[in-house]
């Protein structure tokens, strides 16, 4: 059974940002939000709020690898958060 975030607010608050009004949007990212976040480095975690801010067109180009975000972090977390749909 993956590890649920740690009960409180901003476990809240990160579940509903992972609803994104787009399916696979919302599969992807409470999947990672479920399984990998919360057990992710700090690092990590700050790079996934800020992936949580960006608009869904491009979040979802980005998870379709039809863009690639500039920042190192970013492209690894989106790489992660796609192997997690696809190896869960």
């Amino acid at each position: 059974m993956p590890a649920a975030p740690q009960p409180g607010p901003e476990a809240g608050r990160l579940r509903w940002r992972c609803r994104r009004g787009m399916k696979e949007l919302d599969r992807l990212l409470s999947a990672y939000l479920e399984r990998d976040f919360p057990s992710a480095s700090a690092a990590e975690q700050s790079a996934f709020r800020e992936l949580l801010e960006l608009q869904d067109p491009v979040l979802y180009d980005y998870c379709l690898g039809r863009a690639r975000p500039a920042e190192p972090l970013l492209a690894a977390l989106i790489d992660r958060i796609v192997q997690v749909a696809v190896h869960p």
